[in-house]
C-alpha cells in the first residue's frame, strides 16, 4: 500500500484520503486494509506497544476513493458513531455518471434492500420486509461526451447507496459493472468522497475535511472538467 495521505490529526481523530480498489476495515483475511495501515502508521509513529485503538465510525466502499475517518479514543469513536447514525455529518460525494443528466438539481428518493443471494442491494417497493429508504440530492456540475460530473449529498447512509440510487435512475457510475455500467475504470469506480463537515468529538467545532479525486480523474475526465471551469 502507498504512503498515507493524512488530512487531519490530532488526539482524538485521524483522517485519510482513501484510495480507490482498497477496503475500508477488514473482518477476516490477510488483505491489505486502510484501517490495518493506519494501526501500524500510529503504532510506529508513538512507538506504541501491544493493540493500537482505532474505532471504525463509518466506511466507503472498496472502489470508491476519498475522504475516510477514524477516531482515536472509544469516546471520540461513540461520539463521531452517533453523528453518522444521526446523519448530523455532510457529506459531499463526486460522481462521473454514464448519461446526460438533465435535471440541473434534484433529489432521489428510493427504498433499498440487500440481495443476500447476489451479493447487492436493490431498488425495492417501500413496503418490502427489509427496505429501508435511501435519499440524496444532486447538483449537476458539468457534462460532455455522455458523461455528467454530479455532486451528491447523501441525507442516509445505507449500503451501495448513491451506486444503487444512480443505475437505477438510469445513470450508473462510470467503471461500475456490479451495477450497469459499460465502462471499464482503472481507477475502480468513479465515485469520490469529496468531503466530511463534523463536530469534534472534545471540542464539539465543526471541521470540514476535503480530499482532491484521484490523478486519473484529470486525464480520463478532462473534458468535463475543462468544460465546468475546473
Amino acid at each position: 500500500m502507498a504512503e498515507l495521505d493524512i488530512l487531519f490529526e490530532d488526539n482524538h481523530c485521524l483522517a485519510v484520503a482513501k484510495p480507490a480498489g482498497i477496503a475500508s476495515t477488514h473482518y477476516q483475511g490477510r488483505h491489505a486494509t486502510l484501517d490495518r495501515a493506519v494501526k501500524e502508521y500510529l503504532r510506529e509513529k508513538y512507538r506504541k506497544p501491544g493493540n493500537v485503538f482505532l474505532g471504525i465510525v463509518h466506511r466507503l466502499d472498496r472502489p470508491a476513493s476519498g475522504v475516510l475517518l477514524f477516531a482515536r479514543t472509544s469516546k471520540a469513536a461513540a461520539r463521531l458513531a452517533q453523528q453518522f447514525r444521526e446523519g448530523t455529518v455532510e457529506k459531499v460525494y463526486w460522481a462521473i455518471v454514464e448519461g446526460d443528466v438533465e435535471k440541473s438539481a434534484g433529489t432521489m428518493e428510493d427504498w433499498l434492500a440487500k440481495d443476500e443471494d447476489r451479493r447487492r442491494v436493490e431498488v425495492v417497493e417501500p413496503r418490502t420486509p427489509g427496505a429501508r429508504q435511501a435519499l440524496a440530492h444532486f447538483t449537476r456540475r458539468g457534462h460532455h461526451g455522455g458523461l455528467t460530473w454530479l455532486e451528491l449529498r447523501p441525507q442516509t447512509g445505507r449500503k451501495h447507496q448513491l451506486r444503487v440510487q444512480l443505475a437505477h435512475h438510469g445513470h450508473p457510475i462510470y467503471g461500475d459493472a456490479r451495477y450497469g455500467s459499460v465502462h471499464t475504470f482503472e481507477q475502480g469506480i468513479a465515485l469520490h468522497a469529496r468531503s466530511l463537515t463534523f463536530l469534534h468529538p472534545i471540542r464539539y467545532e465543526p471541521i470540514t475535511l476535503t480530499a482532491d479525486p484521484p490523478g486519473k480523474w484529470r486525464g480520463r475526465f478532462a473534458y468535463i472538467f475543462k468544460e465546468a471551469g475546473q
